[in-house]
């Protein structure tokens, strides 16, 4: 796949809310945190702006994706937050200048959706932490830093605490996934991730546990588990109902629906919508090694 080229101090960073609003104050520490890394920022015209339950509307937020797409002065995109309405614009979006000079995008949550149209330009982009995480001081640092390390092409290796549930193994392949609901969104449309041959890893929040059971069954009634190489699930935070409720845990469940699959699984990596989200790069290809003593996810 293309890889987006590293920046460099003094380039130009645009953050963009295609989605969801953020207010101008929560995006404060993002700004003068990547101006202390040395880069310039760009806000975009959607940032601290609102309608309605998003940051414009769909042919505001599709103008200001864009501009940040097309402008060759841009060398990386941060989406400030995510929230809902990416989908709702993905299919005005033209690529064609992006993929003469591509940049890293980086967002998780509702961004799923663009980082899933990147694939199809087969580009890599960053799932990873957006404007909010820059706001939990010292907890959040080491995951901030991990961003920082994909942007400028460091080398990524990051480890997991065995789990109960984890099924052991060893695969090499590259990596896709994101939010849970979003993922399961795509399917049977042109923006649909291609599972076959790689490493999965998911994560959600605020959802009920019927709603996860009927996501997993949703991708695995399609084949999205199949062939696949390995599965990484991530934090599943902020549920709305009791795992007694339903009987299971949402991380109980996702076992449940993935017993067959004969591949390495491990469970609570520290991807997810809460404190814990490294910055993983999509297209690339990791080392995913599941044993007794926990988990490795190495950038190969």
């Amino acid at each position: 796949m293309i890889q987006p080229p590293n920046i460099q101090p003094g380039d130009t960073i645009g953050l963009v809310c295609p989605a969801g609003s953020i207010p101008i104050e929560k995006v404060q520490n993002c700004i003068q945190t990547l101006e202390k890394w040395g880069y310039r920022v760009q806000l975009g015209k959607t940032v601290g702006s609102k309608k309605d339950c998003f940051s414009a509307t769909d042919m505001d937020r599709t103008q200001d994706v864009q501009a940040m797409l097309d402008d060759e002065n841009i060398k990386a995109i941060i989406c400030a937050r995510g929230g809902y309405g990416m989908s709702r614009i993905i299919g005005a979006l033209n690529f064609s200048k992006f993929n003469t000079h591509p940049k890293w995008v980086v967002g998780f949550s509702d961004i799923t959706v663009l980082h899933a149209a990147l694939q199809k330009q087969n580009c890599k982009s960053i799932h990873g932490p957006m404007a909010a995480a820059f706001n939990k001081g010292e907890a959040g640092e080491k995951y901030i830093q991990s961003l920082r390390d994909c942007l400028e092409g460091r080398a990524t290796h990051y480890q997991a605490a065995s789990h109960s549930l984890n099924k052991m193994g060893q695969v090499k392949a590259p990596i896709i996934g994101g939010n849970l609901c979003m993922i399961a969104h795509l399917i049977g449309s042109k923006n649909a991730l291609e599972s076959t041959g790689k490493i999965i890893f998911i994560e959600d929040v605020s959802e009920y546990h019927y709603n996860i059971d009927r996501l997993m069954i949703q991708c695995k009634n399609a084949g999205f588990f199949e062939n696949c190489k390995g599965i990484i699930v991530g934090g599943f935070t902020d549920l709305k109902d009791n795992a007694t409720d339903f009987g299971a845990t949402a991380y109980e469940l996702i076992a449940e629906h993935s017993k067959d699959l004969a591949i390495p699984i491990c469970f609570d990596f520290p991807i997810s919508h809460g404190l814990e989200n490294v910055a993983i790069k999509q297209g690339q290809s990791y080392l995913l090694e599941v044993n007794e003593k926990g988990v490795n996810l190495i950038e190969a």
